[in-house]
């Protein structure tokens, strides 16, 4: 008999280990179990009563670098070239993005001549900073937080402005915590390899070659900066659901583990209420936290190591208003923690994607909310209610936007423990993660945003080279 694989977890990385498995020459069975009765994960798009596309998670996919491409050759493996959405080079999304800072929105500087000229909220032009950066020597710590480094090499503005937005604007995390080598490794390692940021950004580290399709290179060419599918991006998980059906994997829904156990000759036994299933293999894509709940007593150690890497939450709140205009053009704005503890930024959608408005001309824009603010609300248990979020994300678009009136249409959604948090040597955690699973031969494979990575490319990354490692496994 063949061998078995069960994939814990349908969001995006278990979807993807599942689909990788599945188109090997000689696949093994393939077993993919859900603990809700929908796939996807936090890829999730509501479509409104007019027609109109809310995505309740990530919103734009980027199509740069190999993990882009290798995205992008997945959207056309599954026959979804029509329906993709581009934000090409030339596009305002593409070009202008703001920071909020002294109750004014600023454009980013972009291009050279950017670098030059005076850019409030900074004090001086971004050229000091880049100069900064080239007469710094390499630093010799091992790790450091994304505060500390961008302060070394960039100086505090920086650090304090630009990158303590960006960690919460992609990790909705605090830039004093974060690692820099685990959250934006290409900076880490530039400096390391070039003992520049900017030397080592330009020079580049050298890469494995890109995966080639028509639309890759139509990407390429176009110069996109990111994009979307017609019907929002649940399009994605849906379309890999359906391959894995007709491909014959067996997904299983609304299927909670509850344990797992080894079996004599190495095997698995996955606990499912009451039912199991019987596994030579597990590929985990469901949260680190989560799987440290379900391992078994020989597995301590590593239980232990995956139960610190936690997650924060964050409330997403979807507006839409009738006849509303922008003060500005582009894909949105970040705002940093001295600015606004609740308010972590402002995605203005209609921009990005005019072709998911709907029938009726409206105004979406989407309001992310957390930060220490919702860290400390439900640290302390307070009442996290629809109209609390609903309240703070109006009065945001209020004050920042302009947009004073109603909207005609409103959806809240508090996604709890979604975004994992990449602390200070995070790395050391998957050494030693990786070290125990090598010396102790345990048939267990990880994927998911716990571990190296949480844009959706990263995710599909992470399940495709899980497929890759158990593949070539015996």
């Amino acid at each position: 008999m063949g061998r078995t694989v069960v994939v814990l977890g349908g969001g995006i990385s278990g979807l993807a280990a599942s689909y990788y498995l599945s188109r090997a020459p000689c696949p093994p069975k393939v077993v993919l179990v859900e603990g809700s009765q929908r796939l996807g994960g936090w890829i999730r798009s509501i479509r409104g009563p007019d027609g109109a596309i809310f995505e309740l998670g990530p919103r734009g996919i980027r199509p740069a670098g190999v993990l882009g491409a290798q995205t992008l050759l997945l959207v056309s493996e599954l026959g979804l070239d029509s329906e993709v959405l581009p934000v090409r080079g030339d596009h305002p999304a593409a070009q202008n993005r703001f920071l909020y800072v002294g109750g004014a929105l600023h454009p980013l500087p972009t291009g050279l001549r950017g670098l030059f000229r005076p850019s409030p909220p900074f004090s001086k032009p971004l050229f000091w900073a880049g100069l900064r950066d080239l007469t710094k020597p390499r630093g010799k710590e091992p790790d450091e937080t994304v505060h500390s480094f961008t302060q070394r090499r960039l100086g505090p503005e920086v650090a304090s402005l630009a990158m303590d937005s960006l960690c919460r604007g992609v990790f909705a995390g605090n830039s004093r915590e974060l690692s820099v080598r685990s959250c934006f490794p290409s900076l880490f390692h530039a400096e390391q390899s070039h003992r520049s940021v900017i030397l080592g950004l330009l020079l580049g580290t050298g890469q494995r070659p890109q995966p080639d399709s028509a639309l890759i290179r139509q990407a390429r060419a176009e110069r996109w900066s990111q994009w979307s599918l017609r019907g929002g991006l649940e399009m994605l998980p849906q379309a890999l659901g359906s391959h894995l059906t007709s491909s014959g994997v067996h997904v299983l829904r609304g299927q909670p583990v509850s344990g797992l156990s080894l079996q004599a000759e190495g095997h698995w036994k996955v606990c499912l209420g009451d039912s199991s299933l019987e596994a030579d293999h597990i590929i985990s894509a469901i949260p680190a936290s989560e799987l440290s709940k379900l391992l078994p007593a020989e597995a301590a150690p590593l239980a232990h190591i995956l139960s610190t890497i936690t997650a924060v939450s964050v409330a997403v709140v979807n507006l839409q208003y009738r006849g509303a205009h922008l003060p500005v053009q582009g894909f949105g704005h970040l705002v940093p923690s001295s600015e606004d503890p609740v308010v972590l930024g402002i995605v203005y959608d209609s921009v990005a994607f005019p072709e998911q408005d709907g029938s009726s001309p409206g105004l979406r824009v989407t309001v992310m909310l957390g930060g220490s603010w919702l860290y400390t609300m439900e640290a302390g248990g307070r009442a996290l209610s629809q109209e609390l979020f609903l309240q703070q994300a109006q009065e945001a678009v209020a004050t920042h936007l302009g947009l004073k009136e109603q909207p005609s249409h409103g959806l809240v959604h508090l996604h709890k423990n979604c975004i994992p948090q990449y602390t200070l040597g995070h790395w050391q955690k998957m050494e030693s993660t990786m070290q125990f699973l090598a010396v102790h031969r345990l048939p267990l494979t990880l994927a998911g945003a716990s571990y190296d990575g949480v844009a959706v490319n990263d995710c599909v990354e992470s399940g495709r080279q899980a497929a890759v490692r158990v593949l070539g496994t015996t």
